[in-house]
């Protein structure tokens, strides 16, 4: 007979509660003994195209150049499935996952499938941004908003998210699936609830070209096929040839990317190299968008810390992410506006075991 923890789960299933030590190794040191445990690291991340995180291998090969690195691209919600479904054959193949997909950190937490850990610069995390036991840590903000061309829309540009529906720009938009992606849902559910349905209904008659990843909108637009582009991430450090949108008084949303050692984990000091690279002061500092995880980081001129824009809605997108009933909802309701998703997905089909 199994003996039932506090939560009802299998004793063995729940995790430590014991809070971890912050790491006090220095990057070269855990280089060393990451090379000593076998110098391999296999990482799933969440994203949209395979190269979307090229830059992020190329850093971490030059700073690291004997650790045998690799990180595969999918879309978080195959990426979680798939890490279950190795759990379930006994087949895993990360050491590490970055994902979108907020719950899932809870979830496997739950489960024990998490080891805690505490890199470097743990206790400068934003407290939003990690688990206080170190099951997780948000290593990058994202967030999504809309963005245009500046040449194509002039003087007329749109300010905020309710002037999309504007005739003028008709067969001028992209956008990624909110149906397809649970981020892209989330924007546009802050913005059902903020305009109303009357507001969905005019943009489902733009003739908004819809693609599936969150890249496409953003690409269409820089490839000037689009004038304007939603649910996409960006930049409020750049301002031409395309703008990114942060309308005071609108809504759009951000998170932190959660990262997490798994601990079946074949190579786990190769692991906590990666996440102490992620979390130093340096790789916050180089991050495509200005925003860092940190608390101490000094930010470009003009930002604040993400979680300081009241508009951001950073508390909120894991509350909508852990509902996955309401999810759902979403999903179906903004299908019968826009249509069902088609495509194959941007990263393409990856199958069971990518990386193994």
């Amino acid at each position: 007979m199994s003996v039932l923890g506090a939560t009802g789960t299998p004793a063995a299933a729940v995790p430590s509660l014991r809070s971890s030590r912050e790491e006090t190794r220095s990057l070269d040191e855990l280089y060393r003994a990451a090379l000593a445990d076998g110098g391999k690291l296999v990482i799933y991340a969440g994203g949209d195209t395979p190269t979307q995180q090229d830059a992020t291998k190329a850093a971490f090969r030059k700073r690291f150049p004997e650790i045998d690195l690799t990180l595969i691209v999918d879309y978080s919600k195959y990426h979680d499935v798939r890490v279950d479904n190795q759990f379930a054959t006994n087949t895993l193949v990360p050491d590490v996952v970055q994902l979108q997909t907020l719950q899932d950190f809870t979830r496997w937490k739950e489960q024990g499938r998490l080891l805690p850990y505490k890199p470097a610069g743990f206790s400068k995390v934003h407290d939003g941004f990690k688990d206080p036991q170190g099951a997780w840590v948000a290593i990058a903000a994202i967030a999504f908003s809309f963005l245009y061309d500046v040449a194509a829309v002039g003087a007329d540009a749109p300010k905020s998210p309710l002037e999309l529906i504007d005739p003028k720009w008709k067969g001028k938009i992209a956008s990624s699936y909110p149906h397809d992606d649970d981020a892209a849902l989330y924007l546009y559910t802050l913005y059902a609830q903020r305009y109303g349905w009357e507001w969905v209904t005019a943009l489902a008659g733009q003739d908004v070209r819809f693609a599936r990843g969150s890249n496409s909108p953003g690409d269409a637009v820089r490839a000037g096929q689009k004038a304007i582009g939603v649910a996409s991430s960006g930049t409020l450090l750049s301002t031409s040839p395309v703008k990114w949108v942060v309308p005071d008084g609108h809504p759009f949303m951000a998170w932190g990317q959660r990262a997490a050692i798994l601990k079946q984990a074949k190579n786990p000091t190769a692991a906590k190299l990666y996440l102490n690279w992620q979390l130093s002061a340096a790789q916050q500092q180089a991050s495509f968008n200005g925003w860092s995880v940190r608390t101490d980081i000094t930010l470009p001129a003009g930002l604040k810390p993400i979680w300081e824009y009241p508009n951001a809605n950073i508390d909120g997108f894991p509350r909508f992410m852990a509902d996955r009933a309401a999810v759902e909802r979403w999903k179906q309701t903004f299908a019968l506006y826009f249509g069902e998703v088609k495509g194959d997905p941007s990263p393409g089909w990856l199958g069971l075991h990518p990386g193994a």
